[in-house]
């Protein structure tokens, strides 16, 4: 095996390895996939490198494979011809990117599976093990890699909550001393410095120093200088870059909410307990008095987590939607309502917020729906934010009448009846306390259980120390505490609805918001609320509202009758639920979560940000940040060449512009020989100018040539206008790109991190040395006896 495939190999299995760290933050198959994108990587690499092509190609051919293949399996909706990554594939990356470091920003790990989580993982381990390829292999710095294995680190460092294990250290040093031990081997190959041992730096004394405690030590001293470098390096970020998460009831900073599609009760949540409380969307027409907007519904319950139950493959949104399910009345004469909806770019959701049953979207090409719950979601993982669409919706209201007679039907499907076998009996038994009155009627029933939520039970609202919706939280809430947000509310009357044979659901989205100008209504942050759907035959999924009026003032219209029986139907009030804030209800327009206090009473309409808040500050920051990166070559080589003309003159003023003419030379392209005399490379010089330029040549390479053999001593030997000539000459002869490529790239600044590595390992060597000259002092010498 050749030297650049072993190091190539050792270099895939080292990020491989330190790709580990990240198992704690993100779940899904994204190291398989980045271990493939790797392999594809390196791979390419060593192909290229047998057939000899120049090394700078290399790099960017493997670029092009990594690109094309992040495109081509996260981003193939957006490919020119199905292959060709275009503008609209980098539209969408950095959609994806700016929605995973949201998702990072804000939640704690580990993080769900989402595709935009996949992509990033994906793509942080690629390029990190492209750049440790290029690192290792075209620059033969294996060393440096370090760097790229702990900034790798630094992602689960500041995200997991309680710190990493301390297993986890292991698989990156592994990878790490595979990769210096193959530098090392290739070295010795190729008749490279020793690192074996170090008794033959001072053969008169019997010193020996173990090759394992001499390879420890560097692989020791390299992590320490790593380590102090690497604060250095990395400014200092701003809380809430790699955030920590949400985690109880903390607040986090930053702006805005994201709804994933793994589990959305507990993102509801994480949001509602958040300090910010900036707009979500806006939206025109309708009800004059607003209406609720739904994201989706959960219908399967373990007993731990409301999530969504397992769904096919979403419908094209092509023109109407099916139909409201479980509603047997003719559609046709059911009154529709039009609304156009614009989302803030804040709100990350693959769900679209739509009011129920809906009856078209213009959303369409990558976005799908599902004919059970009518709710319309991303096929490819983009989100929500910054959309703008246009609908029509049913407007179904049921009367009393209507719910009460419902007669018990077949179940909707096999989720929402099902009550799982742990459920506490006691909730069960307060199911039909609560219900006794309503002599067996599902809508009886379930306007008691509604009216002991609200009212009867003795509940309080409130997102501070609020429990989940698992079983025993249920059960603590039903029982015990009573207090909690709109999601126990919810979670405990669907639980009770089912245990009476009604099935039902819990709907996730927000209630109608505030109005503002010219029909317009507002929906923020805090408006994000959860309630209960329940079934009756002929009529279909049915909404209630257990949470009391701090947060949801009013009920449907069709509980506000309530009676033992109801023998004709009743005219229902035509108010729409209101949101707090409403100034027609003064006594419940401040919430009482603190949260939604003074500060937030009476907000208007909150300024989404333009395109430099909305992402253009960020682009511009990493534009000037590659930018400068880019330029370390050239202001190394500018700040060199300054040191050297503005020596005074002598003997090393005379050396510095000598090794200035050599570098000038090497940054052109031309063929310097490290071997060849003063008085040589003076004759190469003058076949490499102008005429005009050959005298100072000459003078120059005969001032070098005394100086080194002849003993000059002399203070006045000032050399610096010939060196100017000499450089400007080389200059002059150049092509015009090579001379853009010298500025911008000059390749001699490399020799600064060859000189300095082989000057850290005679460093390491004079260490080695030392610590062996002082246990030959300190341990009695055994003497090898005589044959």
């Amino acid at each position: 095996m050749t030297g650049h495939a072993r190091i190539s190999l050792a270099a895939w299995g080292a990020t491989v390895l330190g790709s580990l760290v990240l198992t704690p933050v993100f779940s899904g198959p994204f190291l398989f996939v980045s271990a493939f994108f790797c392999a594809a990587v390196t791979g390419v690499g060593i192909l290229l490198q047998n057939l000899r092509v120049p090394r700078f190609v290399v790099p960017a051919v493997q670029l092009v494979v990594l690109v094309e293949l992040i495109s081509f399996f996260f981003l193939r909706d957006t490919l020119r011809f199905g292959l060709v990554p275009w503008r609209q594939t980098v539209v969408e990356f950095n959609q994806q990117m700016v929605n995973a470091m949201d998702s990072i920003n804000r939640f704690s790990a580990p993080l769900p599976p989402d595709s935009h989580l996949t992509l990033f993982a994906v793509s942080v381990i690629s390029v990190t093990g492209l750049l440790i390829h290029l690192i290792a292999v075209q620059l033969k710095q294996a060393a440096w890699a370090g760097l790229l294995l702990l900034t790798m680190y630094t992602v689960p460092a500041a995200t997991v909550h309680g710190g990493l294990p301390a297993l986890l250290f292991i698989p990156p040093a592994i990878g790490y001393i595979v990769l210096l031990s193959a530098e090392g081997r290739t070295r010795l190959s190729r008749w490279g410095r020793r690192i074996s041992g170090v008794s033959h730096l001072d053969a008169a004394e019997p010193i020996e120093a173990s090759a394992l405690g001499q390879a420890g030590r560097r692989i020791g001293l390299s992590v320490v200088a790593l380590a102090a470098l690497l604060p250095a390096l990395l400014p200092a970020l701003p809380e809430g870059v790699i955030g920590n998460g949400l985690s109880g009831t903390a607040a986090g900073g930053g702006a805005g909410a994201s709804i994933s599609a793994t589990d959305p009760m507990l993102d509801m949540g994480k949001n509602l307990k958040r300090g910010d409380n900036v707009t979500a969307l806006t939206y025109t027409g309708g009800p004059a008095d607003g209406t609720y907007l739904r994201l989706t519904a959960l219908d399967l319950f373990d007993g731990n987590t409301w999530r969504i139950s397992p769904r096919q493959t979403g419908r094209k949104i092509t023109g109407d939607l099916s139909g409201p399910p479980g509603y047997s009345g003719d559609l046709s004469k059911v009154p529709t309502t039009k609304m156009q909806i614009d989302v803030s770019r804040s709100f990350r959701s693959q769900f679209a917020p739509v009011p129920y049953p809906l009856h078209s979207i213009s959303l369409k090409n990558r976005w799908r729906y599902d004919a059970s719950a009518l709710d319309v979601v991303s096929g490819n993982g983009q989100v929500v934010g910054g959309q703008k669409y246009s609908l029509t919706a049913y407007d179904l209201q049921p009367t009393p009448q209507d719910l009460f007679d419902a007669m018990p039907g077949g179940e909707p499907d096999q989720y929402t009846s099902d009550v799982p076998a742990r459920t506490d009996p006691k909730i069960k038994a307060k199911a039909r306390e609560v219900t006794a009155g309503a002599d067996g009627n599902k809508f009886e029933q379930a306007v008691a259980l509604q009216k002991w939520f609200r009212t009867e039970g003795g509940f309080n609202y409130s997102t501070e120390n609020s429990p989940g919706s698992g079983m025993r939280a249920l059960s603590a809430f039903l029982l015990q505490n009573k207090t909690g947000y709109c999601e126990q509310f919810a979670t405990g009357m669907a639980l009770m609805a089912r245990i009476l044979d009604i099935p039902a659901r819990v709907g996730i989205g927000f209630l109608p918001g505030q109005p503002g100008k010219s029909g317009e209504h507002i929906v923020r942050m805090h408006d994000m609320h959860a309630w209960p759907e329940l079934y009756f035959q002929g009529v279909g999924w049915v909404r209630f509202e257990p949470t009391p009026s701090t947060q949801a003032s009013t009920t449907p219209s069709w509980t506000d009758s309530s009676g033992a029986i109801i023998i004709a139907p009743t005219t229902a009030p035509t108010t729409a639920p209101t949101t707090p804030g409403n100034a027609e209800s003064p006594d419940i327009s401040k919430p009482k979560d603190p949260r939604d206090g003074a500060d937030n009473a009476g907000l208007g309409p909150v300024d989404t940000g333009n395109w430099f808040t909305n992402g253009g500050g960020k682009v511009i920051a990493l534009t000037l940040g590659v930018l400068l990166v880019l330029c370390i070559p050239w202001l190394i080589r500018a700040l060199t060449r300054r040191k050297r003309f503005a020596r005074a003159p002598g003997r090393a003023g005379v050396e510095g512009l000598w090794a200035e003419i050599r570098d000038g030379s090497r940054d052109l392209g031309l063929d310097w020989s490290d071997t060849a005399t003063p008085r040589q490379l003076g004759d190469w010089l003058i076949s490499q100018l102008p005429a005009d330029a050959h005298p100072a040549a000459l003078r120059l390479a005969r001032g070098v040539e005394a100086v080194r053999y002849a003993g000059l001593t002399d203070l006045k030997v000032d050399l610096r206008a010939e060196a100017r000539t000499v450089s400007k000459g080389l200059w002059s002869q150049a092509k015009l790109t090579r001379r853009w490529r010298a500025r911008l790239l000059p390749p001699s600044w490399r020799w600064y991190l060859n000189r300095g590595s082989s000057e850290a390992s005679d460093l390491l060597d004079e260490f080695d040395l030392a610590l062996a000259r002082l246990r030959s002092l300190l341990l009695p010498h055994r003497r090898r006896p005589a044959n």
